[in-house]
């Protein structure tokens, strides 16, 4: 696959906590000029960057970012505020505590709610695959395809590790017919993210990627 076809799969990335208006108009600007599948922007942005783009790239925004443990209540407001701003995409933060503790119910429950909340919007479900063991992903695998999300994300970025292709392959092998794989953390190269996508990745969450081509 070449690079341009990579980034027709990519969500061009800005998550940092110091992230201005500036460096996301830049990356709506790169995201449109590479085709990217999208941008993947702070909540707080994504009215601005709904306004700027137009319908000329497609905007995702985080729930629960980074840690996952807010109530379900307050994840189906973050969702419904992200899509009233204009949000056409919403990854949101699995609740660890609750996969630790084996709350299988409310994890669904609450994929199904924010579901709900999407009004047809694609959903991601991160899943922070670093903190988890097989089982709890085979798991997880399970729940996403019952809940109806579009996706199983593999990371935020912001834990102790981030997408592996053998963490990709292991969901591929569990996740439903409906299921997608974005792989994203720690994503560097346009190797790197061939190699997901060869273990059943359909979108990549990148910062890094753009940048290569720009340079």
């Amino acid at each position: 696959m070449d690079v341009k076809q990579i980034l027709t799969m990519c969500d061009h990335t800005l998550l940092k906590q110091e992230a201005t208006w500036e460096q996301i108009k830049t990356i709506c600007d790169d995201g449109k000029a590479y085709d990217c599948a999208s941008v993947c922007i702070p909540a707080s942005y994504v009215k601005q960057a709904a306004e700027y783009v137009g319908n000329d790239l497609k905007i995702c925004t985080v729930i629960g970012f980074p840690n996952g443990y807010s109530t379900t209540a307050v994840k189906v407001f973050e969702t419904e505020d992200a899509i009233r701003s204009g949000a056409d995409e919403i990854d949101m933060v699995v609740n660890l505590g609750w996969v630790k503790d084996r709350r299988w119910d409310d994890i669904l429950e609450e994929m199904k709610a924010i579901k709900a909340s999407c009004q047809g919007r694609i959903l991601k479900v991160i899943v922070e695959a670093c903190l988890l063991t097989e089982e709890e992903k085979i798991k997880l695998c399970e729940l996403v395809t019952e809940s109806g999300a579009e996706y199983i994300k593999t990371s935020t970025g912001f834990s102790t590790g981030g997408a592996t292709v053998a963490d990709v392959a292991l969901f591929k092998a569990h996740i439903g017919p409906d299921v997608k794989i974005k792989a994203a953390g720690g994503i560097h190269s346009f190797e790197e993210a061939q190699a997901m996508i060869d273990a059943g990745a359909s979108r990549i969450g990148a910062s890094a990627l753009v940048k290569l081509v720009k340079k």
